[in-house]
C-alpha cells in the first residue's frame, strides 16, 4: 500500500444529481467566476431575522434546497482557457461549495456542537480566520481600540445585542447526542465569559455598552449552565465516521490521502520525529541543558536575540525578498510568555529557545503578506471557507522549523535548541492520531488527549494542562485539522523533492508561497511544481 494511492472518489448523492438539475438550475452563458464567487460568498452566510443569524431547520434546509443549483452555475463555467492559476480557483471555489454540503449533511455545528455559538474572540487568531466553525457574525475584540469613538461603540452596542437571542436560538436548535463535543464546549465558553467581562472593565464610563456587555454576561453565563447540564445526559459519538471524513479529505480539503493513509502517515512521522530526537539526544549527551527563562525580562531578550538573528539569516541568504513590513510580522509574540509554572506544551519550548515557535510564526507573515500584497485572484484575497486553507499554513509553518534548521539558522545556537524541533514535531504527529481516531469513533477525546500526551516527549504535552484537550476539541470540531501540520509538510517535501536539482532553489520557494496565496496546499503544490520545473 503507497502512501500516495489512489485518492478516495466517492461522490455524494448530491454530484450525481448534478446532471439531472443542471437545465433547472439555469447556469449563465459565459459566467464569471470571480463574480459567483462575490455572489456564493453572500449566498454561504445564514439569513438573519431582526439582525440574528438564523441557523433553524427552515433556513437550513433552504441552503440545502439552494445549493445544487450554484454547483451546477460553477460546473458551466468553461474552463478549457484557464491558466493553472485560474482552474485552481474553480476548484477552490467547488471545495467551498462541498464544505457547505459536508456541513449540511454530515458536520451540522449548529445541532450538534455547542461551541458554535460563541462569537467573542479577545485575541487574534494565527490563521486567516477563526479555527474550527462558529456563528457568523464574530466580535474580533482584540482588534478595537480603546477609548472607542462613537461610530466603534455603537456598532460594537449593536454586534454585543446579537449574543442573547443568537443563544436563545442555540438552545432550540442544538440537538445532537455527541458527548465529547458537549463537554469540550465548556472551554469556549469561559473563554466569551472572560472576554466579555474584560470587556465590562473597558466600558465602566459609557452606560450603553455596560448595559449591552452585561445582557451579554447574562445570557453567555445561562447558556454555558445550560450545555453544562444538557452534557451530562448526551451519549453518543462525536466523529462523523471513517466514510465521511474520507469524503471531506477528497471533496473539501482537497487532501490526496486517504484516512487509512493518514495512519500510517502519522505514525511514520511520529516515529522519525521520536527517532530524530533520539540522535540530537545522543550527540547532546555531554552536554548541559537547555535551562528556561524564569522571568519576561529573560525570555524578552532571547527573544530579541532571535528574531535579530532570524531576520538577518533571511536577509543575508537572500532567502526571499525583503520587504519592510516583514520584520514587525515575524517579531508578533501572540499572547506573550507568562513564566508562570507550571507551562502549557509550547511555553516550555518557548522558555528554552523562542527560534522554533518564530519560525512557525510564519503565520503572521502570510496574514501580513494577504494585506500588504494581496494575490492577484480576487477568490484568493479572502480566506478559503471551512478551514481548507490550513495544509498550506499550517503546513508550511511547521515545514519551515525543520527546513531552515537544515539550512543552517541552528549553527552557532546552543546544540540542545535542534532537539526542540524535533519535540514538537512529535507533538504534532501525536496529537494528529487523535484527530484520526476520534473521527473514525474509536477514541473519545480523553482517550486523544491521554495518548497525546504519553507520546509527546519530555511530559511538556501534560494531561493536566489546558492544551492537550482544547486541541483535541479543536479536531474535533473540524476534522482533518490535526492532520494538516503534518499534510502540508509533507507536500511541501514533495515540491522540493521534484523541482531540487542540487541546493534548494529557496526564494524561488518563499517567494512562490506568499504569491499564490493560503489556499490549500494541494493545489499550492501544483502551482509551485509548475514554476519550478517539477521531474516527476
Amino acid at each position: 500500500m503507497t502512501l500516495r494511492g489512489a485518492t478516495f472518489r466517492r461522490v455524494s448523492s448530491l454530484l450525481l444529481a448534478l446532471t439531472a438539475i443542471h437545465a433547472a438550475a439555469a447556469p449563465r452563458a459565459g459566467e464569471d467566476l470571480a463574480s459567483l464567487f462575490g455572489e456564493w460568498r453572500e449566498f454561504q452566510r445564514p439569513p438573519r431575522v431582526q439582525g440574528v443569524p438564523d441557523y433553524g431547520t427552515k433556513a437550513m434546509a433552504a441552503q440545502a434546497r439552494a445549493l445544487p443549483g450554484w454547483l451546477a452555475r460553477l460546473a458551466a463555467i468553461d474552463p478549457s482557457r484557464f491558466t493553472l492559476a485560474q482552474k485552481d480557483d474553480l476548484a477552490l471555489v467547488r471545495a467551498e461549495m462541498m464544505g457547505l454540503d459536508f456541513d449540511l449533511r454530515v458536520l451540522r455545528p449548529w445541532t450538534r456542537d455547542p461551541a458554535f455559538y460563541v462569537t467573542v474572540f479577545s485575541e487574534e487568531s494565527d490563521q486567516p480566520a477563526r479555527e474550527a466553525e462558529y456563528a457568523d457574525g464574530a466580535i474580533e475584540l482584540w482588534s478595537l481600540s480603546f477609548p472607542l469613538s462613537e461610530a466603534a461603540e455603537a456598532s460594537l452596542v449593536t454586534q454585543l445585542s446579537v449574543i442573547p437571542p443568537l443563544l436563545a436560538q442555540a438552545k432550540k436548535n442544538l440537538t445532537g447526542n455527541g458527548k465529547d463535543l458537549w463537554t469540550v464546549a465548556g472551554g469556549p465558553i469561559r473563554e466569551q465569559l472572560a472576554a466579555l467581562e474584560g470587556l465590562g472593565r473597558k466600558s465602566a464610563s459609557s452606560p450603553k455598552l455596560t448595559a449591552a456587555v452585561r445582557a451579554a454576561l447574562t445570557a453567555t453565563n445561562d447558556y454555558g449552565a445550560w450545555v453544562a447540564a444538557q452534557a451530562k445526559t448526551k451519549t453518543g459519538s462525536s466523529g462523523v465516521g471513517v466514510e465521511n471524513y474520507n469524503w471531506y479529505l477528497a471533496n473539501v480539503a482537497l487532501v490526496p490521502f486517504t484516512w487509512d493513509e493518514l495512519v500510517i502517515l502519522m505514525t511514520r512521522e511520529l516515529d522519525r520525529a521520536r527517532a530524530g530526537l533520539a540522535e540530537e539526544e545522543l550527540r547532546n549527551r555531554a552536554l548541559p541543558p537547555l535551562e528556561p527563562a524564569t522571568s519576561v525580562q529573560e525570555h524578552q531578550r532571547r527573544f530579541d536575540e532571535v528574531l535579530k538573528t532570524w531576520v538577518d539569516f533571511l536577509r543575508k541568504n537572500d532567502f526571499i525578498t525583503w520587504h519592510p513590513w516583514m520584520e514587525p510580522a515575524l517579531a508578533v509574540l501572540p499572547n506573550g510568555f507568562d513564566p508562570t509554572p507550571p507551562l502549557e506544551f509550547f511555553a516550555e519550548v518557548e522558555a528554552r529557545d523562542p527560534m522554533p515557535l518564530r519560525l512557525h510564526m510564519w503565520h503572521f507573515l502570510d496574514l501580513a503578506a494577504m494585506e500588504k500584497q494581496p494575490p492577484a485572484s480576487p477568490i484568493r484575497r479572502r480566506p478559503a471557507l471551512y478551514n481548507i486553507f490550513n495544509t498550506r499554513t499550517e503546513g508550511v509553518a511547521t515545514a519551515m522549523e525543520e527546513l531552515m534548521m537544515h539550512a543552517g539558522l541552528f549553527d552557532g545556537r546552543p546544540p540542545r535548541a535542534r532537539e526542540l524541533v524535533y519535540v514538537m514535531l512529535a507533538q504534532r504527529a501525536a496529537r494528529a492520531m487523535g484527530d484520526l481516531r476520534m473521527h473514525a469513533n474509536q477514541w473519545t477525546l480523553e482517550q486523544a488527549s491521554a495518548s497525546a500526551s504519553t507520546s509527546t516527549p519530555r511530559g511538556w504535552l501534560r494531561l493536566d494542562g489546558r492544551t492537550v484537550r482544547g486541541e483535541q476539541g479543536l479536531f474535533l470540531r473540524r476534522p482533518a485539522y490535526g492532520t494538516s501540520y503534518i499534510v502540508g509538510k509533507v507536500q511541501l517535501d514533495e515540491v522540493i523533492a521534484r523541482t531540487a536539482r542540487g541546493p534548494l532553489p529557496m526564494k524561488a520557494l518563499l517567494d512562490g508561497l506568499l504569491r499564490i496565496g493560503l489556499i490549500p496546499m494541494s493545489l499550492v503544490q501544483k502551482e509551485l511544481e509548475a514554476d519550478l520545473g517539477a521531474t516527476h
